[in-house]
């Protein structure tokens, strides 16, 4: 059965309690984290010179938005845990904007490239096609996606708390095309280890829809 209205509310409510009340314990596990490779994959592969305007999609704590502004790109943050959006604009000096992944109000062709590490996989399947036709929209032409999502064998469900939907290559690849993207790159992570033993599916995607286009 479809999810109603109901039921996706309940679903984002509940996610967004799971960081809210983790909050402090999630920015310490996360801290250290070395996510270079995936930034790389995003700032690489955006077109024109910098410095670029970035979005950074679920940005949590605000660890990533810290080391796009110290690069000197103009960051900005977009969080639906009201108390990452705090500690975020707290630790990078950046602007954050406090808005749910499945109501966004984003600018059109504004950024140079969009950074949803460890988000998009929390968009329920039914609702992903919706989501993602807001992204090329909020780009520049040509603009750049990068996602880095658990991977898994398309299934969706909560797990410890939160809800995830998570993608093979296949069925991931299939709704980011659909929404208005052409490939540049896929990987998985850690980087080096067999590939049991990477549980990160990690792309970047150009966008090929003019800005108002998006299906």
């Amino acid at each position: 059965m479809p999810f109603s209205a109901d039921d996706l509310n309940l679903i984002s409510q509940q996610t967004l309690r799971h960081y809210e009340d983790r909050a402090e314990e999630f920015r310490a596990g996360t801290l250290d984290h070395d996510v270079s490779q995936n930034i790389a994959a995003l700032l690489d592969n955006i077109q024109g010179p910098p410095p670029y305007r970035i979005l950074d999609f679920g940005c949590g704590p605000g660890r990533d938005l810290r080391v796009f502004a110290a690069r000197g790109h103009h960051a900005i943050g977009l969080e639906g845990a009201s108390r990452f959006v705090e500690m975020a604009r707290e630790s990078s000096g950046c602007e954050v904007w406090h808005q749910d992944f499945l109501a966004l109000n984003l600018p059109t062709a504004y950024f140079d490239g969009i950074y949803a590490n460890a988000s998009l996989f929390h968009v329920p399947t039914q609702e992903l096609p919706r989501v993602l036709a807001n992204l090329p929209a909020a780009l520049k032409i040509g603009g750049v996606l990068f996602a880095s999502n658990p991977r898994g064998a398309n299934e969706e469900g909560w797990n410890r708390g939160r809800y995830g939907a998570y993608h093979d290559i296949d069925s991931w690849r299939r709704y980011v095309e659909n929404a208005g993207f052409t490939e540049i790159t896929h990987y998985y992570r850690p980087a080096g280890l067999p590939r049991d033993q990477q549980p990160w599916l990690a792309s970047a995607w150009r966008a090929t829809l003019s800005a108002g286009s998006a299906p």
